[in-house]
């Protein structure tokens, strides 16, 4: 078991002022765009517009990942101003990021949210979103973003080594399948952005505390964190304005190379969202077992699931909360070759609670409708607006 997460080095403590300043601007910031954004993504027509496929009953507004991105580009340049220029130099810089992998982080962000706009705008078919996923993560392979290592349980010691090609695969398939994970769980007020507050913060909190300390990427998942939750106050139940795609593939993306990035490694990263991916992963393996595209919309989701089984639309989102600062704590307390051995277990896990609320809700048939249908509902269990998938759509 790790308990060094309780402690902080000097290191950590000497850039505390800066995170938590930077948590603050970056919350302040965005939650003071997002109505801006909101009253022109309306005007131009940028909105969710109550159909067949849609859950919303009510024309809400999409875009709001340009929010998210002004609070976290505009005080990550600051605070990188600050500590650099100015000579404040309340962190130092780890030799393993330089300019280009700064690049990547901070000006792939705007193209990650440039490229979800044009769903927002356009309402593209999911294949198109999918190459620019794919275009997205291939600029931060090539300015050096890559996953080297990663947790792996059957070597002696618990680290498996990832070099050439076999890096660029594995970096492409992490960040392309963070965007979609985050993108799958997108289907209630609040939920994709509050997972992502939860996974921001506990990404921070294991580079203040993990061997060797990351202060330095720290600092960008607590102004991450800063911006989900100054957005979340306009986007949490009843919701006023959705992330859209441009919101999922800033999120999806910003997490992914941060997790590159930093201390943590890629199982540590995948058992904090382990609830998107596990999500995800069991719904791609039912949509293709039964015929379908995986990016066909369907009600098969966990959301959808409890939502079936009687919760409230908040008393959902809240548990899905729940059980992910849970898988937050667990990936604090784990160390090494635990945490893989617990994100496998959690693919088990989850596939049986998948299993027992199919056979609650209905069994195998009401699966199979829901599967088979081509629409949401108009509205959720007590009538209220929900959000919609920002690409979980027709292929």
């Amino acid at each position: 078991m790790n308990l060094d997460w309780l402690s902080l080095d000097s290191k950590a403590m000497r850039v505390l002022p800066a995170l938590i300043v930077g948590f603050l601007a970056a919350a302040a910031i965005t939650l003071a765009a997002t109505p801006i954004v909101r009253r022109y993504a309306r005007r131009f027509g940028m909105v969710d517009r109550p159909e067949a496929r849609r859950v919303n009953t009510k024309a809400i507004a999409r875009g709001g990942g340009v929010a998210i991105l002004l609070g976290f580009v505009i005080v990550a340049f600051a605070l990188l101003v600050a500590n650099s220029v100015i000579g404040l130099h309340f962190v130092d810089r780890p030799q393993i990021i330089q300019r280009p992998q700064l690049l990547a982080l901070l000006g792939g962000a705007v193209l990650a949210v440039g490229v979800g706009l044009l769903d927002d705008w356009f309402q593209l078919r999911a294949r198109w979103q999918f190459i620019g996923q794919f275009v997205l993560a291939g600029v931060a392979v090539a300015l050096g973003v890559a996953v080297t290592t990663t947790n792996d349980p059957f070597s002696a010691n618990g680290t498996l080594v990832i070099t050439g090609a076999f890096a660029v695969v594995a970096t492409l398939i992490w960040i392309v399948g963070m965007i979609n994970s985050m993108n799958f769980i997108d289907g209630l007020d609040g939920l994709s952005s509050g997972i992502a507050l939860i996974a921001a913060v506990t990404l921070g909190v294991i580079n203040l505390t993990a061997d060797p300390v990351q202060p330095y990427v720290a600092m960008f998942c607590f102004v991450l964190a800063g911006a989900l939750a100054g957005f979340l106050r306009w986007n949490f139940h009843p919701a006023s304005i959705f992330a859209g795609t441009s919101g999922i593939m800033l999120v999806g993306y910003v997490l992914a190379v941060l997790s590159i990035l930093g201390s943590a490694k890629i199982a540590v990263a995948a058992l904090v969202l382990g609830v998107p991916i596990m999500d995800t992963f069991w719904i791609v393996i039912r949509r293709v077992a039964s015929g379908r595209s995986p990016f066909a919309a369907d009600r098969s989701h966990i959301h959808h699931r409890l939502l079936d089984l009687g919760l409230s639309h908040r008393g959902t989102v809240l548990l899905i909360y729940f059980v992910c600062v849970l898988l937050a704590v667990l990936s604090l307390v784990l160390s090494g070759r635990n945490q893989m051995y617990a994100f496998l277990g959690l693919v088990v896990l989850f596939g049986l609670v998948l299993l027992s609320i199919e056979r609650l809700g209905g069994g195998a048939r009401a699966i199979e409708e829901s599967l088979d249908a081509d629409s949401y509902p108009n509205g959720t269990d007590d009538g209220s607006v929900g959000s919609t998938p920002a690409g979980d759509s027709p292929a």
